[in-house]
């Protein structure tokens, strides 16, 4: 196989493990794979030139582009931003104003109203929801996006197709290939003997995890909600298919794919079809994919589960499945450590973060779409007499602003009392009590947390509204195509009226904007964020209190930093064994000034932090 083209060559480089892996799965099907590659090919020449040219031939010299400390990102509902994507277009100099240059737009492809699961049931891979705009709005955005440096993310929803598209409407109609893209039986035995193993994703709104298709007279599988059908990848044409429905979106200009809900995407009899091995053969056969089409393309696996499922995501430095993973157990042990203002279980886990090699770049983040789920590491709290149930139960109330003294206010999602269990929504201001009269501890502990984010290695994203503090949207109670769903509590319109707002530093909003700009610019400027620097717990005898410290060292270059962080609202004083007596000059990186403490005491006002750094 000569080389006569980039194509053919990053071709050549991975043909022998695409071939070996594609047979793996599907017995040896040489004419589904020689259609594969045929699809590889059609999808390189259909790739716009200023992306070929732009981008994946110098990302392709800097494999590892996404993993310094100079990404900052920002995940935003279009609808919510600019209403439409040429919306979103005239407010790219807000985007850039936050310093931000990774740009996560949320679910915008065509979704039936209604049933869509926020934009998550897709009728058509290939069209955005019209409301929005078009598929060529998508690419003028993207376009320019990268004009002024800035990369653009999209959710593809893999596991699952809206029961509208249109595989869909033919195997309803009963055409046999088409149900054979889906899972489809004829009665409920089989679907019976999956539900033995089968854990439920939303056992209040959508229990169980098959539906009664009236139309074709059997039963479809539906993990998530009855109107998302799971999609059978144990049949080639819909990976096929599926990966080339991915590679459009790419050339398109989008930069990074979140593979949605990942782990679900095989389906094996008898286990719980999460997580099995041949869901690592089909990402890495589309991180190959990605990296022979349009290598400038990072993969973004939506993995919401504890780190040891969480890392096999990554791969191996040899096989590499997904370029990046969320951090979602820090941003769980975020909130837990909120409520409790106990940081023992965050420097637990966090130790754990520490230990993993640093090519592994995980998104950091505070709030999303999403809601926060209490899956904490509860073998770890029993030893403090902690019970699982009674702890979420304190945890719901003290963020709903039920508890005692807590100025939070949040509202409960997928309420699940038979199991204890139910998961938490709100802004990340109104979580922190910006709704309550004592606004000062509130913005306090805002300003804090977005501290705390950024000093994490990775990279930080923002939930576009964060940023000025923006409150919960409680109107979504009064429409009734969204009042069962508390999760569009944080999901309101952005309000370009708080932050015209962001310079006067009388206002919530001016305080929480400036103070996250000047953060993110430090972040950004210093190479002790960069995620190759060395990170490690600081003991600070104080429960309230975490300590981080980072280093970064080259020969021209040494920075050393200390980061405390103040949980509780009253003043804390510490003591850390870090050498805080002027053989290194310490410098507060907030006001410049220099640090000492000949005792190594340092004291936090309420919800305080402190960054020290020293060049050594």
């Amino acid at each position: 196989m000569n080389s006569t083209n980039p194509f053919e060559s990053r071709l050549a480089t991975y043909y022998d493990e695409l071939k070996w892996l594609y047979y793996e799965l599907y017995g040896s099907d040489k004419q589904a794979f020689d259609y594969f590659c045929s699809m590889l090919r059609k999808c390189w020449h259909e790739r716009p030139d200023y992306l070929k040219h732009d981008l994946d031939e110098a990302r392709e010299h800097v494999p590892d582009w996404y993993s310094g400390n100079d990404i900052l990102g920002m995940m935003m509902y279009s609808e919510c931003f600019g209403k439409t994507l040429q919306g979103v277009k005239s407010h790219l100099d807000y985007i850039k104003e936050c310093g931000v240059n990774y740009l996560h737009l949320m679910p915008l492809l065509d979704s039936p109203e209604g049933r869509s699961d926020g934009g998550y049931a897709v009728s058509d891979f290939r069209r955005v929801r019209p409301d929005l705009g078009t598929i060529e709005d998508l690419a003028d955005l993207s376009r320019e996006c990268h004009k002024s440096g800035i990369s653009v993310c999209l959710d593809f929803v893999m596991n699952h197709t809206s029961e509208d598209h249109e595989w869909a409407k033919r195997a309803r109609n009963g055409e046999k290939e088409f149900q054979d893209r889906y899972f489809f039986f004829d009665n409920w035995e089989i679907p019976n003997q999956f539900e033995r193993n089968l854990p439920e994703v939303f056992p209040t709104t959508a229990p169980g995890n098959f539906t009664f298709c009236p139309e074709a007279g059997k039963v479809v599988m539906t993990t998530f909600y009855p109107y998302q059908w799971d999609l059978n990848y144990r049949n080639p044409v819909v990976f096929n298919d599926m990966t080339e429905n991915m590679l459009f979106l790419c050339n398109q200009g989008v930069d990074i794919i979140r593979l949605d809900a990942v782990p679900y995407i095989w389906k094996t009899l008898g286990t719980n079809c999460r997580n099995l091995p041949q869901v690592h053969t089909l990402v890495r056969i589309m991180r190959m994919a990605a990296e022979i089409v349009c290598p400038g393309t990072l993969l973004l696996g939506e993995v919401v589960m504890e780190p040891s499922k969480v890392v096999p995501y990554f791969g191996t430095v040899d096989k590499p499945e997904c370029n990046m993973l969320y951090n979602v157990t820090t941003m769980a042990s975020t909130w837990h450590t909120v409520a409790t203002q106990d940081t023992r279980l965050m420097k637990h886990q966090l130790a754990s973060v520490f230990a993993l090699p640093k090519q592994y770049v995980f998104l950091n983040y505070l709030r999303c779409h999403d809601d926060i789920g209490w899956g904490l590491d509860y073998d770890f709290l029993r030893q403090f007499q902690i019970d699982e149930v009674a702890h979420k139960k304190f945890l719901n109330d003290y963020f709903k602003g039920d508890f005692k003294n807590s100025p939070s206010r949040g509202e409960t999602y997928n309420d699940a009392p038979e199991l204890g269990d139910a998961r938490m929504c709100g802004t990340t201001a109104s979580l922190c009590g910006l709704e309550s009269p004592d606004k000062d501890s509130a913005i306090r502990l805002d300003i804090m947390l977005h501290a705390f984010l950024l000093t994490q290695s990775g990279i930080p994203v923002l939930y576009s509204g964060d940023e000025i503090g923006q409150l919960n949207d409680y109107t979504y109670h009064d429409d009734p195509k969204k009042a069962a769903d508390s999760r569009y509590i944080h999901r309101g319109a952005f309000s370009w009226e708080n932050a015209s707002k962001r310079d006067d530093m009388n206002t919530p909003e001016g305080k929480i904007f400036n103070a996250v700009k000047t953060l993110t610019g430090l972040r950004d400027a210093l190479a002790v964020f960069s995620n190759s620097a060395d990170t490690w717990l600081i003991e600070t005898h104080n429960d309230h209190v975490l300590g981080i410290g980072r280093y970064y060292g080259e020969k021209t270059k040494k920075e050393k930093m200390l980061a405390f962080f103040n949980f509780s609202n009253d003043e804390q004083v510490i003591t850390t064994s870090e050498n805080l007596a002027g053989i290194f000059k310490y410098s507060n990186m907030i006001t410049g000034e220099s640090f000492k403490s000949p005792t190594g005491k340092i004291t936090l006002e309420g919800y305080g932090f402190l960054w020290l750094l020293a060049e050594l």
